[in-house]
């Protein structure tokens, strides 16, 4: 009978790693919030459609959504190590720098069009993350799946405000 692999720090310390994904995470809200600032001021003059729902959803439905995003990382790094999910976690990353940027894009720098390539660029990451993730651990792309559609509605929104409000963004 063969041995068992030796553990490593991925088996021996698993909470570390969660830690490890939740800090990225947070940090990347951090930055956005930090381009974020004077949103809410900007985001009540906008002409916004009827559906866009009020400044403060915004807040506790990305807090949810990245806690979300940080256990699915790390049950996928958990189940397979970087080595063994390497293109899913890179995807998880670069998805993660197209979420940052985009509050830099629209809110801090007020580039519409910008901010609607990246986030659809943010989409497509997202949709090939959350495949990768599914084929490893079903569960961390359930706790994509949110996101996902979170993400299509951001879509949506800003393609409408930024077509509405030429002479801002």
């Amino acid at each position: 009978m063969p041995l068992p692999p030796p553990p490593t720090a991925r088996t021996r310390h698993p909470w570390l790693g969660l830690l490890g994904w939740l800090l990225l995470c947070f940090a990347v809200a951090a930055l956005g919030a930090l381009a974020s600032r004077d949103a809410p001021g900007f985001y009540a003059q906008l002409n916004r459609p009827d559906w866009a729902p009020p400044a403060s959803v915004f807040g506790p439905v990305w807090t949810l959504l990245y806690a979300m995003m940080a256990v699915a990382a790390w049950q996928v790094w958990r189940q397979r190590s970087w080595g063994g999910a390497a293109v899913p976690l890179g995807l998880f990353v670069a998805q993660l720098a197209a979420n940052g940027l985009w509050s830099w894009l629209f809110f801090g720098w007020r580039l519409g069009a910008p901010a609607f390539a990246d986030i659809v660029l943010l989409w497509v990451l997202l949709a090939a993350t959350l495949a990768g993730f599914w084929r490893i651990r079903r569960s961390a792309g359930l706790l994509l799946l949110p996101y996902l559609v979170w993400v299509t509605f951001a879509t949506a929104l800003t393609w409408s405000v930024w077509q509405r409000n030429p002479q801002l963004l």
